[in-house]
């Protein structure tokens, strides 16, 4: 099952980097074992809403309605500058499905930000470090006016970029608190796991087999995370049964960013 993760599953609440979802790839070693995303469908309504306006021009309206919250166009284009800046893309070769996907994770992120209600901040400390690793990803960005350079060819600003990241990890961080306590990951599923998928890849890709003790924890670290998506896939499901989610569609029928 391929799951779409809201990029606050970009990373996890305390800085990594959040695996992809694969199980591990043939050929990779027991480190590389990867988890996946979760997805949702949305239903549709045209709307908009002037914010401000110069000359009568708008410069901002609304795109979705999440039970009275209301997401902006400002908001949506963020999010999928963001996504761009963090794979290195140019956003502007976003298709239009995933365009709607970056809308999909903002309405995700509101549904949950209604349960767990987030009051402390993200640790300045794992905003920074997660903020050099994305900056790494730029080698351009050697020197400061590089790096200010390329945040503005995004649309976005040192500051709107730490507010971002933190949003996410914070978020993160309250969604593992709730989910946790309800995972156990038992010593059967790990050998299964390794007898059954882990020892059949690696012999497929002609790699020496790892004893169960040096990657048992990778095992259940891989299951876990694995859990943890499913139960939030479930969550949200049942959050947007119950949510009132107004999303607009454009004149062609499809949303764009």
């Amino acid at each position: 099952m391929k799951l779409r993760l809201i990029k606050l599953g970009i990373w996890w609440s305390d800085g990594r980097p959040r695996p992809s979802t694969r199980a591990a790839t043939p050929g990779s070693t027991p480190a590389g074992i990867k988890i996946g995303r979760y997805g949702a469908l949305v239903t549709a309504l045209s709307m908009a809403l002037a914010l401000s306006s110069v000359g009568g021009q708008i410069v901002d309206r609304v795109v979705t309605s999440v039970n009275g919250h209301v997401i902006l166009q400002s908001d949506w284009e963020q999010e999928v500058a963001i996504e761009a800046f963090s794979n290195v893309r140019d956003p502007d070769s976003f298709t239009s499905a995933e365009g709607n996907a970056a809308l999909d994770r903002l309405i995700d992120q509101q549904l949950l930000r209604e349960q767990v209600r987030p009051s402390q901040p993200a640790p300045a400390e794992l905003v920074a470090a997660r903020v050099a690793e994305l900056r790494k990803l730029h080698p351009e960005c050697a020197t400061d006016d590089a790096w200010r350079v390329t945040l503005q060819r995004y649309g976005l600003t040192q500051k709107s970029l730490e507010k971002r990241v933190g949003d996410q990890i914070q978020l993160m961080k309250l969604v593992e608190d709730r989910l946790q306590p309800s995972i156990q990951i038992d010593q059967r599923a790990v050998e299964t796991y390794y007898h059954d998928q882990l020892l059949p890849d690696m012999k497929r890709a002609g790699s020496p087999a790892a004893p169960l003790t040096e990657v048992f924890g990778q095992i259940k670290d891989l299951l876990a995370e694995r859990k943890m998506n499913e139960l939030l896939a479930t969550w949200l499901a049942s959050l947007r049964s119950g949510s009132r989610i107004l999303t607009p569609e454009s004149s062609a029928g499809e949303r764009t960013p």
